[in-house]
């Protein structure tokens, strides 16, 4: 028989890509990689969760090298991992035959670091020799596998614990899933049709006569509307950086944001609004472009942290600690103690988002220029 069906490069029901490409056949092929080490990664939400999770595959590839990597996630995320040579396989939570697949398909160890319930129950009937992370018991109730994964699990269930919380997302995942944190970043490859696409937007508007580009995401996820900053700070923060003729400002946002961007657009006509459009590996591209990304605490963050951008990340209810800064993430967060209270309406007025003035933005922001200018001149 020709054919190794148990190279990681079998698709099962087409010519594999080195087939396709170049036609060579398994007798002869130079690319045969036999699954020996079988690893299931399960994450399902969001997508700015799924992406940061992608932190976690190199500490697997050091600790597994010969590892093959599935990932279990949902649909709306499958452009997340597109030109990511780490993950071989993905699955899909939205997929009809997902449940016959894993009823015969067989793991050496599955990773689920999602104390989720729709997540752990796929997780306790995957067939694993070992598992890390969480699953469901015969309760119904979400369980940590083993101690690693306590903490977290009580971080969820008590405020207290959460707000004490000194440890970033991906320092708290490495340790449930048993790998060493040594901060590896989050992934985004971008291709060269999606350099294209962000090099001919950068032409068009004629942003190489700037010095410095500051990218605004006015967006945040609808689930938390108290991570978005308020209208009037946007417009303050724009008008300021509009008197400066070294910068431009690129606007940022999904559908939502559609509205608002357009109204601080009609405003302050030098603003380019990058669009609301965009498909997911579009925005990838585009937010590669600013010198800057100011965001709150949402998918921009961890597209622009991926990216290897400088940004500046408002905080209100939710977590500052546990965004990983990889030395390049600026916090800002007013001086209240009911912060990190992930409440999704509050009776504060002002509340937390609303106490962030335009000048604590500033202030940093012109260090993070500072900063750009003495790297540039050491270039």
């Amino acid at each position: 028989m020709i054919l190794k069906t148990d190279c990681r490069h079998f698709p099962g029901d087409h010519p594999c890509l080195y087939n396709k490409e170049q036609g060579i056949m398994c007798n002869n092929c130079i690319y045969y990689s036999p699954v020996n080490y079988k690893i299931i990664i399960v994450k399902l939400d969001a997508i700015g969760d799924v992406l940061r999770t992608t932190s976690i595959l190199h500490a697997i590839k050091e600790k597994y090298p010969e590892s093959h990597i599935t990932w279990l996630t949902k649909i709306v995320s499958e452009n997340i991992f597109k030109n990511n040579s780490l993950v071989d396989n993905l699955l899909f939570f939205e997929d009809p035959d997902l449940n016959s697949r894993l009823s015969i398909e067989t793991f050496d160890l599955l990773l689920h670091p999602d104390a989720s319930p729709s997540s752990a129950a796929i997780s306790a009937t995957v067939k694993a020799k070992e598992k890390k992370g969480y699953v469901m018991n015969n309760l119904g109730k979400v369980i940590a596998v083993d101690e690693s994964g306590t903490e977290w699990l009580e971080m969820g269930a008590f405020d207290q614990l959460k707000k004490a919380n000194k440890k970033s997302y991906q320092q708290i995942i490495h340790e449930i899933l048993g790998l060493d944190y040594k901060r590896g970043e989050i992934i985004i490859n971008l291709d060269e049709r999606e350099k294209e696409f962000s090099t001919r937007f950068y032409l068009d508007n004629h942003l190489d006569k700037y010095d410095f580009l500051i990218g605004i995401n006015t967006g945040a996820s609808h689930r938390w509307k108290f991570k978005q900053w308020r209208y009037e700070g946007y417009k303050e923060l724009i008008s300021i950086l509009s008197k400066r003729s070294d910068t431009c400002v690129l606007l940022y946002g999904g559908k939502e944001e559609k509205e608002n961007n357009q109204r601080l657009k009609e405003k302050f006509p030098n603003v380019i609004d990058t669009g609301n459009g965009n498909s997911l590996r579009e925005f990838f591209a585009l937010t590669n472009l600013p010198d800057i990304m100011i965001t709150g605490d949402t998918m921009a963050l961890h597209a622009a942290t991926a990216l290897k951008k400088k940004v500046i990340c408002l905080f209100g209810p939710t977590s500052s600690n546990e965004i990983e800064d990889y030395h390049r993430i600026k916090k800002v967060h007013p001086n209240m103690d009911c912060l990190v209270c992930y409440k999704q309406d509050c009776d504060f007025v002002p509340n937390c988002m609303d106490l962030i003035s335009t000048d604590m933005i500033y202030r940093i922001l012109l260090e993070t220029i500072e900063e750009i200018t003495k790297e540039r001149n050491k270039i």
